[in-house]
């Protein structure tokens, strides 16, 4: 019998919801999806700066939250779970957000309430929604989740052998280095250097050069294979599983970085509100494409679609 089951993912930049049906006892495996959505909150407007949700950024999120919980009551879900990753971790005024949430979430399952995860725990439920469709031929796996505030980097293969969550999210490197529009060689510069210290900690307790697949999750990943591939609207059909190779990335990244604002929400495949941070997120990109040729020879990136979300949901399922 089959369980129909809600998982949201509250980020830095986005909020997420996946609805999908899994049969009792499927510990690994397939979903079928009933519906997924993504919309672009900015939860974690400022908070590397003030430490605190912004009271706008809280309202954004519960508005579409709210819009969320109706869809879930439409589609009669029977379980949900919601969990809240880097920006939630970082803040003094969380209790405000957890109210809303159990206010909010409480007409969908009574009782529930958004939880905060720990940055292994973020990579755990990454790295299995991920590798459930893909051929075990190919792993190790490296994992890499790049969010609005932090990115998770996991090893593994049938389980996680090692994970590090970095703090090198597209939203936090943009409010922290890079002001201008567009960015200047300097703030470039400057962003590079703390996405390369972050990542000497993380590849030091990632033992990286085991692995023998990349796979990228998130919307600056599928953003990117969107766009190298020349896409003229946004396909998640077409972009899940997709390749991309590291020559490619960093040309792809490279535009990004160099255009405007204005310049990159025009690009088709681009979601509204991405625009402003996805540079932030490139840089994190081609460091991760350099550091992964020299430390594994891996010089290919796969996309997935199928991330946290998927994650959360199978969390539950059982």
């Amino acid at each position: 019998m089959a369980v129909r089951a809600a998982g949201v993912d509250c980020g830095t930049n986005s909020i997420r919801l996946l609805i999908a049906d899994v049969e009792n006892g499927s510990a690994g495996g397939q979903l079928r999806d009933v519906h997924r959505e993504t919309r672009i909150v900015r939860l974690g407007q400022g908070v590397d700066a003030t430490g605190r949700f912004a009271p706008d950024a809280i309202a954004r999120t519960r508005a579409a939250l709210a819009d969320y919980a109706e869809v879930m009551r439409t589609h009669r879900v029977e379980r949900v779970r919601m969990v809240a990753t880097s920006a939630a971790r970082d803040v003094s005024n969380r209790d405000v957000f957890f109210a809303m949430t159990a206010g909010v979430l409480d007409a969908v399952v009574p009782g529930s309430i958004a939880e905060v995860i720990t940055g292994a725990e973020e990579a755990e439920l990454s790295f299995r929604g991920a590798v459930g469709e893909l051929d075990s031929a190919g792993a190790p796996f490296v994992v890499v989740d790049l969010g609005g505030g932090s990115t998770e980097i996991v090893l593994g293969g049938e389980q996680v052998l090692a994970s590090y969550s970095a703090d090198i999210g597209c939203v936090r490197i943009t409010e922290r280095c890079l002001h201008s529009d567009p960015a200047t060689p300097e703030e470039v510069e400057s962003a590079r250097q703390v996405v390369r210290e972050r990542l000497e900690v993380a590849l030091g307790v990632v033992p990286v050069d085991r692995a023998r697949t990349w796979v990228g999750l998130a919307g600056t990943m599928t953003t990117l294979s969107a766009l190298a591939h020349n896409l003229t609207a946004y396909d998640p059909a077409v972009i899940h599983l997709s390749r991309v190779t590291g020559s490619d990335l960093l040309e792809v990244c490279d535009r990004l970085i160099g255009m405007t604002r204005s310049q990159r929400a025009a690009l088709p495949p681009m979601h509204e509100g991405r625009a402003d941070v996805i540079g932030g997120g490139a840089i994190v990109v081609q460091e991760l494409v350099r550091e992964l040729r020299a430390r594994a020879g891996i010089d290919e990136l796969t996309v997935s679609e199928h991330d946290i979300l998927d994650g959360i949901v199978l969390s539950i399922a059982n």
